[in-house]
Order: structure tokens, then C-alpha cells, then sequence
């Protein structure tokens, strides 16, 4: 069983299977969670509320960069996860190479997957191969004023001169 919070994949994939076949529901969301901002404690939340073990997968430095640009992420993955691994309701936190969360969700299957609901109009990553073996999507409300991108704006329009 792992002690820390913040494990590989692969190790948390093993782990998984032991808290399944206890009776452990395992939920897991994901995303580059660069600057946190009260959306993403909210989806925590739900999400946690919603089974007995909270996974966060992040993506890596690069796929940030893939993602969003040479100038993000604002804060290193080990940052990331290092802050993502001290809120109460995450049980852990991994790191994913890839630009999508496809392989790691392959890995760990969990048996509810969460997403913000701005990510229905793109699809869901993950939700066929979930729901194929029998597991939960869930798209939840997302706080509209709340974003990264929102949040990296602000503080440019109102300290980008100074």
C-alpha cells in the first residue's frame, strides 16, 4: 500500500485494483490545474463526495505546453502536485505524459470518471472505454467566472505594465 499521496501510475493502478475488490468506489478527474481558484476545489469536492477514493491525474510540464502554450504552466508539475496532494479530499495525485488522460485512464479504471461540464461540448475523454466496463461519467457544474486563463488575464491586464 502506497504512504504517499502522490504516486506513478503504474504504482497507483496496482493499488486500485486492491481498494476495488475491498469495496472501494474509486473516482478519478484530471486536468493541468495550474493556478487553483475556488471551480476546481468545488469539482474536488463533488467529485470526492461522489465515491471513497479522489484521484487526480495531472498533466505533465510538457503536455501543458502541448496544451496551452509555451508560456504555461505557470507552476511545475511536481509544484502541481505537491498542492494538489495537501487538500484533504484528494487521495492522490499522478502525473500523465500524454496530451489526454485516455492511457491513464486505461490503467487505472476507475469506476467514476468527472470532468467540469464545459468539457461536453468537446466529449468527455475516457467516457466510451469507462462506460464499457461498466463505470460512471459525470460532466458537473463549473463555476462560470472561474478560470486559468481568466485568472493569468486579470493579473496581466491589472500588473502587465508595472
Amino acid at each position: 500500500m502506497p504512504t504517499s499521496k502522490t504516486q506513478t501510475i503504474e504504482v497507483l493502478a496496482r493499488h486500485v485494483r486492491e481498494l476495488q475488490d475491498e469495496g472501494n468506489r474509486i473516482v478519478l478527474t484530471n486536468g493541468c490545474f495550474d493556478i487553483l481558484h475556488a471551480g476546481h476545489i468545488g469539482l474536488f469536492r463533488s467529485a470526492k463526495a461522489l465515491g471513497d477514493v479522489l484521484i487526480v491525474a495531472i498533466n505533465s510540464d510538457h503536455s501543458v505546453r502541448r496544451l496551452k502554450g509555451d508560456r504555461r504552466p505557470i507552476f511545475d508539475e511536481n509544484a502541481r502536485k505537491e498542492i494538489l496532494a495537501s487538500f484533504e479530499m484528494v487521495d492522490f495525485v499522478c502525473i500523465f505524459e500524454e496530451d489526454t488522460p485516455l492511457e491513464t485512464i486505461l490503467k487505472i479504471r476507475p469506476d467514476i470518471l468527472v470532468k467540469g461540464a464545459d468539457w461536453l461540448e468537446e466529449g468527455i475523454v475516457g467516457q466510451h472505454e469507462v462506460e464499457g466496463w461498466g463505470g460512471k461519467v459525470l460532466a458537473l457544474e463549473v463555476v462560470e467566472s472561474q478560470s486559468t486563463t481568466g485568472i493569468i488575464e486579470l493579473v496581466v491586464s491589472r500588473f502587465g505594465g508595472k
